[in-house]
């Protein structure tokens, strides 16, 4: 029955929710109406959101600290890719608010009582393994050109990177193929996690929701992806302090902007599995 109810919802069936076409200024509309909703509860954020740039310092530290600097740059960049999973709360406080309440931080974390949790997990799980396959490869491009000699000095490892032709050919590549994964992980979850919030629709049927609103979208959804990659690393300048600012924003702007991509519930096509 778990593994059913993955796949399609508790009536055994696959909603298959309607997408609407949107244009490039609701993005902005989206973003706009993140910033109100942190505007409007900023006392939230220091609970939920101080987290992430703590992570990032942590995940920077060990890299240091294990003789991992090749991994430190994929791994600050890769730990983006997981982000929509700790933004549920953030998606909960948005619902709430739209729905006229005045929700607090302990309600946010209601999210752990959802029916759709084994759904959560299992989208959960298909973006951990993807970030890890990320760092799979970032480490093996990173040996491709210098080897596997990784007890380097800090600036042993900048003079690499960017002193060198070598180093300049792995950042293009490395930039090439991030850019994949960042395209996939896009499609993917651009509205995963807030439909499966709000619905109940199974894991394929919310990633395959979200991947048919990037094909009916692909200006919209890239301009996202831009404004999120540029609003990230704005964030992490200094020391990922910005990110407890941005994070909560654009997590809040992802779930308008997934109102804005899928048709309300009442409207949804029902298929049996």
């Amino acid at each position: 029955m778990t593994a059913l109810h993955i796949v399609s919802d508790a009536e055994g069936e696959v909603p298959r929710p309607n997408i609407r076409k949107i244009g490039m200024l609701e993005v902005f509309d989206a973003l706009h109406r993140g910033w109100i909703d942190f505007r409007e509860k900023p006392s939230h954020y220091v609970f939920l959101c101080l987290l992430y740039p703590v992570a990032g310092l942590v995940l920077m530290a060990w890299s240091a600290g294990a003789n991992l600097l090749p991994l430190m740059f994929p791994l600050a960049s890769g730990f983006a890719l997981v982000g929509p999973i700790a933004a549920l709360g953030l998606y909960e406080i948005s619902r709430k608010r739209e729905l006229g309440l005045d929700p607090s931080w302990r309600e946010a974390l209601e999210v752990r009582k959802s029916p759709a949790l084994f759904s959560i997990a299992a989208v959960a799980a298909v973006m951990f393994a993807i970030f890890v396959g990320w760092l799979v490869i970032a480490q093996l491009i990173y040996e491709a050109y210098f080897g596997v000699d990784y007890n380097l000095t800090t600036s042993e490892f900048f003079q690499n990177v960017l002193g060198t032709s070598s180093g300049w050919a792995m950042m293009f590549w490395g930039d090439l193929i991030g850019l994949v994964f960042a395209i996939v992980v896009l499609a993917i979850s651009v509205v995963t996690f807030p439909l499966l919030l709000e619905r109940d629709v199974g894991a394929v049927s919310a990633i395959w929701t979200s991947i048919r609103a990037t094909a009916a979208n692909p200006l919209p959804v890239f301009l996202w992806g831009l404004i999120v990659a540029v609003l990230l690393f704005i964030g992490s300048i200094p020391i990922f302090a910005g990110l407890a600012v941005v994070l909560p924003v654009l997590g809040h702007a992802t779930w308008h902007l997934y109102r804005k991509l899928v048709e309300p519930p009442a409207l949804d096509n029902r298929v049996n599995p």
